[in-house]
C-alpha cells in the first residue's frame, strides 16, 4: 500500500452554518468508504467548509468507477440539493455552492493521471453545472469572474453571481448560470498548502496591501498567492496559497507578512494551516486503511 498511487481531492463548500446540509454532504461521501475524509476545516466567519478526501487510484477499475470520483460527485449533488447560493453570505469570495474542487497526486500518482480524473469529474458534473479547468489557471478564472470583488457592504460576498451568463465559456457544462448553484471550478495541481496569517487590524485596505506585496503577482514571494480578507467583525487576515511549499513555505510567508505589517504600523499573529501537510494526509489515510 505504501507504494500505491494515491489521489487527494480538496472540495470547498460555501456553507458552514447549515448543519443538516453538511451532514448530508458527509454521508454522501461515506457511501464510498474507499474514499476517506481525512480532514474537515470549517470557518464560521468565512461561512465555508473544506473537505480533504483520499483514495487509492491504483486499481483495475475504470475511471468512471473510481471511489474518489463517485464520492466527490455524490457530495456535489448533495450540496446542490441542500444549499442555495442566493442565501449565502460570508467574507470569503466564492463562485458557487461548491466553490472549488482540486485533485492532487500523492505517493506514486502522477499529475497527468490525476488530471484525467479531474477532467472526468468535471464532465460528469458539467452535464448539469458549470465547471472550469483544463487550459486555464484557477487564478485566471477567478479574476475573469470577478471573484475577488465583494458584492455587499462590509466586504461581504452575498447571494448569487450578478449575471445569468458567464463571460467565460465553461470547459464542461452550459454557459447559462443556475443562480442557486453558481459555478464550480474543477482542476488538478501539485500539492498546495493553505496558510493564513491573522492581522490585528480592521482596515481591510491595509491588509489587502500587505497581501498584494507578499504575493508573487505583486512582486513578493514566488509561488505565493494571497488575499486580504476580513475575518470576523474585529480582525482580518492574509490568506495564502503556497503553490510550491517545498521552496517557499509558511515560515517565509510569516516573516514577510510580519515585515510588511510592521511597515503599515500593524501587528500580526502566528499563522495557521487549514489542512494537514501532504505527508500527514498520506499517513492518516494509510492508518485509516490499516485500521479497517
Amino acid at each position: 500500500m505504501r507504494k500505491a498511487m494515491l489521489t487527494c481531492c480538496k472540495l470547498y463548500i460555501s456553507e458552514s452554518q447549515n448543519a443538516l446540509a453538511l451532514e448530508s454532504i458527509e454521508q454522501a461521501a461515506k457511501r464510498y468508504p474507499e474514499a476517506v475524509i481525512i480532514n474537515k476545516f470549517k470557518d464560521e466567519d468565512y461561512n465555508r467548509v473544506g473537505y480533504t478526501l483520499v483514495s487509492n487510484s491504483s486499481t483495475n477499475l475504470s475511471i468512471d468507477a473510481l471511489p474518489l470520483r463517485n464520492a466527490v460527485f455524490s457530495m456535489v449533488k448533495s450540496a446542490f440539493e441542500g444549499i442555495d447560493l442566493n442565501l449565502h453570505s460570508g467574507t470569503h469570495p466564492r463562485l458557487g455552492v461548491v466553490d472549488h474542487i482540486c485533485f492532487h497526486p500523492l505517493a506514486q500518482a502522477s499529475l497527468d493521471e490525476v488530471a484525467v480524473l479531474a477532467k472526468s469529474a468535471a464532465a460528469d458534473i458539467g452535464s448539469k453545472f458549470q465547471a472550469h479547468g483544463e487550459g486555464r489557471t484557477l487564478d485566471y478564472i477567478r479574476r475573469e469572474l470577478a471573484y475577488f470583488k465583494p458584492n455587499a457592504a462590509g466586504n461581504q460576498w452575498s447571494g448569487a453571481l450578478n449575471s445569468e451568463f458567464l463571460p467565460l465559456k465553461p470547459d464542461e457544462g452550459p454557459s447559462l448560470l443556475t443562480q442557486s448553484k453558481g459555478v464550480v471550478a474543477i482542476g488538478a495541481t501539485k500539492w498546495v498548502d493553505n496558510y493564513n496569517v491573522p492581522v490585528c487590524s480592521t482596515d481591510v485596505e491595509v491588509v489587502k496591501r500587505i497581501a498584494r506585496k507578499v504575493s508573487g503577482r505583486g512582486g513578493g514571494l514566488k509561488s505565493v498567492q494571497a488575499m486580504g480578507l476580513m475575518h470576523g467583525n474585529d480582525s482580518a487576515e492574509v490568506a495564502c496559497n503556497l503553490l510550491d511549499p517545498g521552496r517557499v513555505g509558511a515560515d517565509q510567508v510569516q516573516v514577510e507578512v510580519e515585515r510588511l505589517a510592521s511597515e503599515e504600523g500593524v501587528t500580526v499573529e502566528k499563522g495557521y494551516f487549514t489542512d494537514f501537510s501532504q505527508e500527514k494526509v498520506t499517513e492518516l489515510y494509510l492508518k485509516s486503511i490499516e485500521a479497517d
